[in-house]
């Protein structure tokens, strides 16, 4: 705790520190809850073997929550719950790096709120949309080719089958043959990979603000009234679609079982669940969205579910090298999670394209 401690002295902190506690229940940075005489704060140490530029990273979320609070201040919103605000060293700057190469940042901690870890309601996911809705909304004059691009290609469904068939050609762990169904499904929804990219360079579907890790945990929601405060965890913020943040959520959350269900008789997609998203998103966007990617809404929780069960069937193939896996074959289980997921979009195309079409702006 002694470097911990070091750490907290850089920041500038209202008030003796009282206690330090570890916070939360991320995987990717180690969290502490800062409690100070004046004041309560959280501090994270960046991963910055999954985030290569914590520097960009960091640039991105200052230039994004300063958007952000000013359009809470002009709506006469309360710019200390309603975005993330970053507390600043005593050298004026955002970052801490330690003589270690460790880099520490930290927050100002909104006090009375909490995130929901599952979707046990329609109204829960609803409010997902809200959030990640307005998200879109306050960022939709912001400059997108001035973020920075902490993760190469992270949302480019295209290139992750480029890199899909080097990992079928080498073949690292031996266990190709041993995912012969689910390589065959992948490869016959190759071509529908470019569908988004392809209205991009038409100049159609514009790069805008995306968080890009639209989980349901991101979201503060006032302890009390339950109404949405702000989205966290903007360590992804990049340029991307729309479609990426909006399908993402429906990946996880209008799925009726976990991402690592072995009985996929238990998967399903909740045409009730993903309807709410829906109606949440577009209120929350107020009217920042184009008609096109509203009807585009199917095709972005395809393009999602699809993109990811790719990467998870990678992993398996290359050995378990990048998710974490609790046993030999989970990579594959989640695979097939996903592409069962797939396939009832598939199934409900027609249901999925008519909620969109009665949602279209008259």
């Amino acid at each position: 705790m002694k470097s911990i401690k070091e750490v907290v002295q850089e920041f500038c902190f209202d008030g003796d520190v009282v206690e330090i506690v570890p916070f939360g229940n991320g995987h990717i940075n180690d969290t502490y809850r800062v409690m100070c005489s004046r004041g309560s704060y959280v501090l994270q140490k960046i991963n910055h073997q999954i985030f290569l530029d914590p520097q960009g990273l960091i640039e991105n979320i200052e230039k994004v929550t300063r958007h952000i609070r000013q359009k809470v201040i002009k709506r006469g919103g309360d710019p200390r719950r309603e975005v993330l605000n970053l507390i600043p060293t005593h050298h004026q700057e955002y970052i801490c790096q330690t003589k270690s190469g460790d880099f520490w940042r930290a927050y100002e901690l909104i006090e009375n709120s909490k995130s929901l870890d599952l979707v046990k309601n329609k109204e829960d996911f609803y409010q997902s949309g809200l959030a990640f809705g307005a998200f879109q909304k306050d960022l939709e004059d912001f400059p997108v080719d001035t973020l920075n691009l902490t993760i190469e290609d992270f949302h480019h469904t295209p290139k992750r089958y480029d890199q899909f068939h080097k990992s079928l050609k080498l073949n690292k762990s031996g266990r190709k043959h041993f995912a012969l169904p689910e390589i065959e499904f992948a490869l016959k929804h190759q071509e529908f990979a470019d569908t988004l990219w392809d209205y991009h360079q038409q100049g159609l579907l514009p790069l805008k603000v995306t968080h890009n890790d639209t989980k349901l945990n991101n979201v503060l929601l006032d302890a009390d009234s339950n109404d949405v405060l702000c989205v966290v965890d903007l360590d992804t913020v990049m340029p991307g679609f729309s479609l990426d943040d909006f399908g993402d959520s429906i990946r996880f959350g209008a799925s009726t079982a976990l991402e690592d269900e072995k009985d996929l008789s238990k998967v399903h997609l909740s045409i009730p669940y993903y309807e709410a998203y829906v109606d949440g998103f577009i209120e929350g966007a107020g009217g920042s969205l184009s008609d096109l990617e509203i009807k585009l809404f199917p095709e972005g929780a395809k393009m999602m579910t699809l993109e990811c069960g790719l990467r998870f069937l990678k992993d398996y193939i290359d050995g378990d090298v990048y998710f974490k896996t609790s046993y030999p074959d989970h990579n594959l289980v989640r695979a097939r999670t996903q592409f069962k997921l797939v396939q009832e979009m598939d199934d409900s195309w027609e249901i999925l394209k008519k909620i969109s079409a009665t949602r279209l702006k008259v």
